[in-house]
C-alpha cells in the first residue's frame, strides 16, 4: 500500500534551482510579460524540438482553440466529437459557433470520418476533430473530405504535443492546431497552451489575436484579445522542455508496462493507436460494463488510488450548454473508460501495486 494517494497523473518539473536560475533573468530585466525574451525562445525552442514551423504560445489551450476559430474568420456550425473535455465544446460556443457532433470509432476512441459528411449541412464552417489521448486522428481521410466541401480544420490537439503522424508532428496538420500546455500534459508552463500553423499569414495573425490586436508598430489591426504568456510560466517550459524527450520516453515505457501486465484481462480492451504516432500520454481501459469500472474505481480508491474517467459524461449528454442529440458510440464508451495512474514520477512499485490490484480484481 502506498504512504501517499496516487492520482491519475502528475506534473513533470524540472529541478527548482534550474527553473530559479532562468527567472534571475527575469528579476534582472524586469520584464514579465507582453512577448517577452523567454516567450519568444520558447517559441524557436519547442520549433527545433519538433521540428515545425510556428509556435505561438497563449495562456492556455482554450484560449488556443479560441484564438484558431477566431484566425480563420469562421462563423457557423463546426463539426466536433462528443468524447472529449467541455473546453472543446465551450471554445466553439464563444467564438459564436454552433457545435455538431459526429461520432466517435469505438477502437480509436476519435472522431469517425466514415460519418463526417453525413453531419455537414449548407452552415458548416469547420471541423474540429480531438486526438483523444494523443492518438492521431485519420488526418488523410479528414482532410479529403474538408477539401471537398471548401471546410477549415482545427485540431484539439490538447494532448498531441509530441504525438507524429508518418513521421511528422501531429501539430502540423490542419489549417491550424491547438494544443495545451497545462500542468498535466507532456510538456508544460503550468498554465498554458499554444496555436501550430504551417500558413505564415494565419502565424502573424495569430500573434496579433493574443494581443488586443495589435501589429507590430502597436496600431491595432484587427479584432483581438489578451492571450499573452508570462516570462515565469515561458521559464518553466524552458526548464522542463531539456527534459520532453527523457519524459516521452518513460511514458511509453510505463504505457508498455500497463499492457503487457493487462493484456490477458478478461473484459477490458485497449484503444487501438491505429496510425501510430501517439506519445502515450494516457493509458485508457475499456471495460466489458460499467458496472466492472465501478468496481474497478472502488477497490483502486479504497488503496488510495484514483484513475480518472476521462472522458465522462460525453460532451453531447451535457444538456446545460447544448440540445442532447443521441452519439451511441461516445456514450457508451463514456460509461466504460478509466484512466490509470501515469506519469514521470509514478514509482516502478507503484506502477505494480496498480496492476496488482487489478489483476485481483480479474481473478475474485
Amino acid at each position: 500500500m502506498p504512504n501517499n494517494p496516487i492520482f491519475v497523473t502528475k506534473p513533470t518539473l524540472a529541478p527548482l534551482e534550474e527553473f530559479t536560475e532562468i527567472l534571475n533573468g527575469v528579476w534582472d530585466r524586469g520584464i514579465l510579460t507582453h512577448n517577452g525574451p523567454l516567450v519568444q525562445e520558447l517559441e524557436q525552442e519547442v520549433c527545433k524540438k519538433l521540428n515545425i514551423n510556428h509556435f505561438v504560445a497563449v495562456t492556455n489551450g482554450t484560449i488556443a482553440i479560441q484564438m484558431a476559430i477566431k484566425a480563420l474568420g469562421v462563423k457557423g456550425e463546426i463539426i466536433t466529437t462528443p468524447f472529449t473535455w467541455v473546453a472543446t465544446l465551450s471554445a466553439i460556443q464563444w467564438e459564436g459557433c454552433t457545435p455538431v457532433f459526429c461520432d466517435i470509432e469505438p477502437d480509436t476512441l476519435n472522431i469517425d470520418p466514415t460519418q463526417l459528411e453525413a453531419c455537414i449541412t449548407p452552415n458548416t464552417v469547420a471541423i474540429m476533430p480531438v486526438h483523444v489521448f494523443g492518438n492521431p486522428c485519420d488526418v488523410e481521410a479528414i482532410d479529403l473530405i474538408a477539401k471537398k466541401y471548401g471546410l477549415k480544420v482545427i485540431y484539439d490537439a490538447a494532448h498531441a504535443i509530441g504525438s507524429t503522424y508518418k513521421g511528422q508532428s501531429l501539430l502540423e496538420y490542419g489549417n491550424i492546431s491547438a494544443t495545451s500546455l497545462h500542468a498535466t500534459k507532456l510538456f508544460n508552463t503550468a498554465e498554458g497552451g499554444a496555436c501550430i500553423t504551417k500558413d505564415l499569414e494565419l502565424f502573424e495573425k495569430l500573434k496579433r489575436i493574443r494581443f488586443f490586436g495589435h501589429d507590430q508598430k502597436k496600431a491595432i489591426v484587427e479584432e483581438g484579445f489578451n492571450g499573452k504568456v508570462t516570462e515565469v510560466h515561458a521559464a518553466l517550459g524552458l526548464a522542463n522542455l531539456k527534459y520532453f524527450d527523457s519524459v516521452l520516453k518513460d511514458r511509453k515505457a510505463k504505457y508498455g508496462i500497463y499492457k503487457d501486465a493487462l493484456s490477458g484481462f478478461e473484459g477490458i480492451s485497449f484503444q487501438e493507436l491505429k496510425f501510430g504516432g501517439a506519445n502515450y500520454s494516457y493509458f485508457p481501459i475499456i471495460f466489458d460494463s460499467e458496472e466492472q469500472l465501478l468496481n474497478a474505481e472502488q477497490l483502486l480508491n479504497k488503496e488510495k488510488v484514483y484513475p480518472r474517467r476521462y472522458f465522462y459524461p460525453a460532451v453531447n449528454t451535457l444538456e446545460a450548454i447544448v440540445t442532447y442529440k443521441e452519439m451511441p458510440i461516445a456514450e457508451d464508451i463514456a460509461k466504460r473508460i478509466l484512466c490509470l495512474p501515469l506519469y514521470y514520477d509514478l514509482k516502478e512499485e507503484e506502477q505494480e501495486f496498480i496492476i496488482q490490484l487489478l489483476l485481483k480484481l480479474k481473478n475474485s
